[in-house]
C-alpha cells in the first residue's frame, strides 16, 4: 500500500527536533570514532568485536535522524539497507560491504558539521529571548535545509534504487518461472489423469461396439451409449483445464464480470464494490482474477465465514484490491502453496500483496497493481 504522508509540522516541533539533534551529537562522535579506530584494529580480534557492537549501533542513530528528517519534511525517508543474514561474522561482512554503511559515515561527517550549526542555531533562535521573532520565521527553512541533506544521504541514491530493482525483478522472475513450471505439471498431471484416460476408455468402448455389430448389437448400442457419457465427461474436464488456464468469462466479460461470476458461486455472501475500466492489460486481468478466486476459495473451505466482499478500484495508474470475510482469522501469507503463489503471480507485474489476518478475524488480503486502461 502507499505510504500515507507524514503531516508538516511548525517551528516548536522542528526545534524540538533540533534539539533531539543537537543532543546526539556525542553519540554519533562516538560511533564514528570507534568506526575507525576498530577498522584500523581488524589485524587483531578486538577490531572486528568492536565493530560487531558499533555497526548495528550506528544503524540505529542513522534510523533516528531518518525519522527526525520525516518528522520536518512530512514525507518518508526510507532506510537503504540489504538484509542482514544470520550469524554474527556473516552479519558483519553484509553491513560492511552494504554501500548504505558507507553512506552512513559520509552522513556523519556531514551531521558532525554543517548539519550540528544548523540545529544549534535553531537551538540557539529558541532559548534566546530576543531571537524569537527571528525563529519563528527561520526555525522551519533551518532545519527543512538539513533534513534535505540528511535524506539525500541517508535514501537510497539512484544506482543503489536500480540496483534493488534489478535484485527484486531477478527473485520475482525466477519465483514466476517455477510457477509456470509448476502450473504446466499441474495441466499435464490434469490431462493424463482425467480427458486422456476417459478419451482412451471411449476408444476402447468403440472398439468394442464395432466387434459386437454383428453377433450382439444391443450389447454394442450400450458401449456406444457408455462412450457417449465417457466423452461428454471428458469435455468437461477439458473445459475445466481451459478455464483453469485462462477462464473465457474473462474474456468475454472483462475483469468485473469474471469475479461477480465468482461471487454468484459462493455460498457466503459477497459484497462486491468493483470500479475498474472495461478492459485491463490481458495478463494483469488473469492475475488479477486468479488472486480473487484463490481469496475466495479460502474463504469458502477455511475461514467459516457468514459474509464476505470484494473491493476493486483503478485510479488511472495503480489497480487495488481487497477480499476479506468475518470468519475465525489465521490466514498466514507464508503458509501453505495458495496466498504464496498469488503473491508470486502478482509480483511478476510488481504488484505488491499484504495479508491482515488476526486470530478471531477478520482476514483481509490487499494488493495493488500498476497498470493502465486498455485501448
Amino acid at each position: 500500500m502507499q505510504p500515507v504522508p507524514i503531516r508538516r509540522v511548525g517551528p516548536l516541533k522542528v526545534s524540538g527536533v533540533a534539539t533531539a539533534q543537537v543532543l546526539l551529537l556525542v553519540p554519533v562522535v562516538v560511533v564514528l570514532v570507534l568506526v575507525v579506530v576498530s577498522s584500523v584494529l581488524t589485524v587483531v580480534w578486538v577490531g572486528i568485536l568492536l565493530l560487531l557492537a558499533v555497526l548495528p549501533l550506528g544503524r540505529l542513530i542513522a534510523n533516528a535522524h531518518r525519522r527526525m528528517a520525516a518528522t520536518v519534511l512530512g514525507e518518508p525517508v526510507p532506510a537503504p539497507y540489504l538484509p542482514v543474514p544470520p550469524g554474527p561474522l556473516l552479519g558483519l561482512r553484509a553491513r560492511a560491504l552494504d554501500p548504505a554503511t558507507w553512506r552512513d559515515l559520509l552522513w556523519m561527517l556531514w551531521a558532525m558539521t554543517g548539519g550540528f550549526v544548523l540545529s544549534f542555531l535553531v537551538f540557539l533562535l529558541m532559548v534566546a529571548v530576543v531571537t524569537l521573532p527571528l525563529w519563528w520565521y527561520a526555525a522551519v527553512p533551518l532545519m527543512r535545509a538539513r533534513s534535505w541533506v540528511d535524506r539525500a544521504i541517508l535514501s537510497p541514491g539512484r544506482t543503489e534504487a536500480l540496483e534493488r530493482r534489478v535484485h527484486d525483478l531477478t527473485a520475482s522472475r525466477a519465483v514466476v518461472v517455477d510457477h509456470s513450471a509448476a502450473e504446466l505439471r499441474r495441466i499435464e498431471r490434469d490431462l493424463h489423469d482425467g480427458p486422456q484416460a476417459r478419451l482412451a476408455a471411449v476408444s476402447l468402448s468403440l472398439g468394442l461396439a464395432d466387434d459386437l455389430f454383428d453377433s450382439d448389437p444391443d450389447a454394442a448400442r450400450k458401449l456406444i451409449n457408455e462412450a457417449r457419457g465417457t466423452s461428454s465427461t471428458a469435455l468437461g474436464e477439458l473445459r475445466d483445464v481451459v478455464r483453469g488456464i485462462h477462464p473465457p468469462v474473462l474474456a468475454d466479460r472483462g475483469l468485473t464480470g469474471a469475479v461477480s461470476a465468482l461471487a454468484l458461486d459462493m455460498a457466503v455472501p459477497v459484497e462486491l464494490a468493483l470500479d475498474v475500466p472495461d478492459r485491463l492489460p490481458a495478463p494483469v486481468e488473469s492475475a488479477v482474477y486468479f488472486a480473487v478466486a484463490e481469496c475466495l476459495a479460502n474463504t469458502a473451505k477455511h475461514a467459516r465465514a457468514n459474509q464476505s466482499w470484494v473491493t476493486l478500484h483503478h485510479d488511472g495508474r495503480v489497480l487495488r484490491a481487497e477480499v476479506g470475510d468475518d470468519g475465525h482469522g489465521g490466514a498466514d501469507l507464508r503458509g501453505g502453496s495458495g496466498l504464496p503463489g498469488v503473491a508470486a503471480r502478482l509480483a511478476a507485474f510488481d504488484g505488491i500483496l499484504s495479508v491482515s489476518s488476526p486470530v478471531g478475524g477478520p482476514t483481509v488480503v490487499s494488493w495493488e497493481v500498476p497498470c493502465a486502461p486498455s485501448a
